[in-house]
């Protein structure tokens, strides 16, 4: 079947989801993803907004954050503060979903600015949690768009640390979580499966080769022995996405 480049992030992302208990998601893609999972291979999925809310059933696509409908027949709500000490901190969340305007090779992220932090080409809305997030989630999928500008040698600036430095840096920091575990984007998948923690190709979309996503990415590549093409959204899969998660086409 015919698929969009959203689809199949959509659907990479409820894939890797499979086996995990509590996600601490967001808003647009994830947010779907989440509810993909639920509604395909993980009925007893829980949700976790920022805001304050813990199993959300969100009776349509939430805006933002804020939304009321997470509140629908959701688990509790509670204050930013509880969430984040109680749940997050307390070591409760088993993955999260993240995104970025930079990505580097060991998964940390930026969404603080680009350019130089004093004068910047561009002011982004900094962490919100996502720092806290990221060093807390037992485990982290990172989704976004695979681009030159987002896929950097060096971030303009660290907002959420991945495996940092490499070579077992969150470990000697005595960061909780385990950092990413997959990089999720239109064009391909990467892991961080080898002893130096670095981002590694391991999955590409039909029609890629491992040149051309070496055109969108600003350090030489790690490639997987195993590499292969990416499994495709299935019909049911699909269906789920177009007719009861997002019929109007919002983020897909």
């Amino acid at each position: 079947m015919e698929y969009t480049p959203s689809e199949l992030m959509i659907v990479s992302a409820s894939r890797a989801l499979e086996g995990s208990r509590v996600v601490f998601v967001g808003v647009g893609l994830p947010n779907i993803a989440c509810n993909l999972a639920r509604g395909d291979h993980s009925p007893n999925l829980e949700l976790v907004y920022e805001s304050g809310i813990f199993g959300a059933h969100p009776a349509r696509l939430p805006l933002s954050i804020g939304d009321p409908t997470l509140v629908s027949d959701a688990t509790s709500a509670v204050s930013m503060a509880e969430l984040f000490m109680f749940y997050l901190q307390g070591g409760l969340v088993d993955a999260a979903l993240l995104g970025g305007a930079q990505i580097d090779r060991y998964g940390n992220l930026n969404t603080t600015v680009i350019g130089d932090y004093a004068n910047p080409k561009v002011r982004l809305p900094g962490s919100g949690g996502a720092c806290e997030i990221a060093i807390n989630a037992k485990k982290v999928l990172i989704i976004m768009r695979l681009k030159q500008r987002a896929f950097v040698d060096r971030l303009d600036f660290l907002t959420s640390p991945g495996h940092i430095d490499g070579q077992n840096t969150r470990g000697k920091l005595g960061l909780p979580g385990a950092g990413p575990e997959l990089v999720i984007t239109d064009r391909a998948l990467f892991n961080f499966d080898n002893h130096s923690q670095e981002m590694t190709l391991f999955q590409i979309a039909p029609g890629e080769s491992i040149e051309s996503i070496q055109q969108e990415v600003g350090w030489p590549l790690l490639v997987s022995e195993n590499l292969r093409e990416m499994d495709l959204p299935t019909a049911e899969e699909l269906a789920l996405i177009r007719e009861e998660l997002d019929p109007q086409g919002m983020y897909r």
